[in-house]
């Protein structure tokens, strides 16, 4: 039985199905510590090295589990720490509940130490529901009401527990009165599919289109089934928004890739050659990778109403679950007998895939970085886990990496925020310990907060059944994703002063807190490399020395994109010979392949 509102608080936690926490400690939260010191059968409480991991990771597991993800932090700044991750949850529309402290409420507007106004703080980010406690009787409505909205909007909610309010005695169920709340737990997600008329409208748009496109998200991210099916009717591809990299498997010889400035060639002229668009469960942002307005047709499938028609006028809106949507709208749909649309696209996907081999085989100094992520998708686990962050790694990702069925992949998609792959791949351990998650990072985010989660590592890697996990770090020595934006978008040279990093030596420190460290620079010892680090009996930090001069260009070069590239080297560039020689042979292999 509960003793205080700590041990109620985290009873009512565990009765929603909470089974891990990942926090902090602090002062500000001492008597929740307390509680879950009396409570360790229920959880499993993670101690990270900063706030802004545990909700990263809180997120990190809402996403890879489908269940709410949960983070604690103290009053002041353990509180605003947790801010960058849990917005990461809120625009990828994932369900959290940050549990945060505050000053004693005799303290509260005193100007107190550790003092904030909580309230106000978290009021964007967890906007759909922020409270704070004052009595022992609301703990139970509070829990409920956070868990319970957080799954249903999708979303960051946020509960604040003064630190005194903590130690009082709890109350279990609001005295029979009035102004009391009774509330119960649980939550089951509902059916929801567009109406007959509207699916018959959806069908008959898509049965027209001659040239049909298909772009999935996470939001698709339990219908491969489902979208393959569509694809083989409609005699299409399929292209992937880069959450819904996972969706469908790319064995698949028209599922054209990821699409945007990180995509593939394939999927950029699917899109500039349909003419009907039928996107499910994505708000992909970014419209020049879409069809021209007026171009195609348009049909749109969403959970959320808000999201239709928000990056390409549709013609038809409907909101439902992209599973059940998809198959109550297949008895409606006509297989198209002329299949020279779906024989282009796989045409060309055929050829993309000659042009990939050839750009990873070229030859960089020291290491082409693209030859890193090519031997590694072929060595992928069935069943890995992989997480991405905001950086060149994430391109590679992106066009490189091919998904096979039951593998995961996710990074901070809406936010992009850098520093997240790390703490992503660990939640993934957490969550799934027998299985092999591997972060995607470069050095600028290793530097940023991932270094210091290695501690968290190194402190729990030995409770997992399978103890392998994998943190790729591009070691360039360059903010590089920045550095090429600045060449491409904005037409100036790299500037050294914000741009170069510190070369840190990532596999001898690996090496140093007990993890196993693995550096590469030679494009003959890649393969082998990955060959120890998938075989490996502790977590690794895989470290290559990579190039930052082979350029992470879109699928297609606008004569504005040229304009700025040409006008960077003419500022003079400091890496302008080794930015010119790479970028030659990355065109030559994209006219000839292996010909370079």
């Amino acid at each position: 039985m509960s003793t205080t509102v700590s041990d109620f608080l985290l009873e009512r936690l565990s009765e929603w199905g909470v089974r891990r926490i990942y926090g902090y400690p602090g002062d500000g939260i001492n008597g929740i510590l307390g509680g879950l010191e009396r409570h360790q059968e229920l959880f499993e409480f993670v101690q990270v090295r900063h706030e802004e991991m545990a909700a990263f990771m809180a997120t990190a597991h809402a996403k890879f589990t489908d269940e709410v993800g949960v983070c604690l932090a103290t009053s002041g700044p353990g509180a605003i720490h947790l801010l960058n991750g849990l917005y990461d949850a809120k625009m990828d529309h994932r369900p959290v509940v940050a549990i945060v402290g505050q000053a004693a409420r005799a303290a509260i507007g005193g100007n107190y130490q550790q003092e904030v106004d909580l309230q106000t703080l978290f009021k964007d980010v967890a906007g759909e529901y922020v409270y704070t406690a004052s009595s022992p009787v609301q703990i139970r409505q509070l829990v409920d009401r956070a868990m319970r909205i957080s799954m249903a909007e999708r979303t960051v909610t946020c509960i604040i527990i003064p630190k005194d309010v903590q130690e009082l005695d709890a109350v279990e169920k609001p005295p029979h009165a009035h102004n009391t709340v009774h509330t119960g737990t649980g939550y089951s997600s509902p059916r929801v599919v567009p109406t007959e008329e509207d699916l018959k409208r959806a069908a008959a748009v898509l049965n027209e289109g001659k040239k049909v496109a298909i772009l999935v998200g996470a939001g698709a991210k339990h219908a491969t089934d489902e979208v393959i099916q569509v694809a083989d009717l409609l005699g299409c591809g399929i292209a992937k928004a880069l959450l819904g990299k996972q969706v469908v498997p790319d064995d698949l010889p028209f599922v054209t890739g990821c699409i945007g400035l990180l995509g593939t060639k394939p999927s950029y002229d699917m899109m500039m050659e349909c003419d009907t668009l039928f996107m499910i469960g994505s708000t992909f942002p970014y419209g020049e990778f879409l069809p021209k307005e007026g171009q195609a047709r348009g049909v749109q499938i969403d959970i959320d109403g808000r999201n239709l028609s928000l990056r390409y006028p549709m013609e038809v809106n409907l909101i439902g679950d992209s599973t059940e949507t998809l198959r109550a709208l297949i008895p409606y749909l006509e297989r198209k007998e002329d299949r020279s649309w779906r024989e282009k696209i796989e045409k060309g996907y055929h050829d993309w895939w000659k042009v990939v081999e050839a750009r990873c085989m070229e030859s960089a100094d020291p290491l082409n970085p693209e030859l890193v992520f090519w031997e590694l998708s072929k060595r992928l686990p069935d069943n890995c886990i992989l997480s991405g962050d905001a950086g060149t790694a994430t391109n590679w990702y992106g066009r490189i990496i091919r998904m096979r069925r039951g593998m995961q992949g996710s990074l901070s998609g809406s936010l992009a925020t850098m520093g997240a792959a790390v703490p992503y791949a660990i939640s993934a351990k957490f969550a799934y310990p027998d299985r092999v998650p591997i972060a995607l990072t470069g050095d600028g985010a290793m530097q940023m907060n991932g270094l210091n989660e290695m501690l968290t590592v190194a402190k729990y890697w030995k409770r997992w059944s399978d103890p392998r996990l994998i943190f790729l770090v591009l070691n360039n020595r360059d903010l590089n994703q920045v550095t090429w934006e600045m060449r491409i978008e904005a037409g100036n040279a790299k500037l050294e002063s914000t741009q170069d990093l510190p070369d840190f030596p990532y596999a001898s420190y690996a090496d140093s807190i007990g993890l196993k460290g693995i550096r590469v620079d030679r494009p003959e010892d890649v393969a082998s490399a990955w060959d120890a680090a998938l075989s490996a009996d502790r977590p690794v930090i895989f470290e290559a020395y990579t190039s930052a001069n082979v350029a992470t260009l879109p699928p297609h070069i606008t004569f504005e994109q040229a304009k700025n590239y040409t006008s960077a080297l003419l500022k003079g560039d400091p890496e302008e010979g080794g930015i010119i020689k790479e970028s030659i042979k990355g065109v030559v292999e994209g006219i000839m392949p292996h010909r370079g």
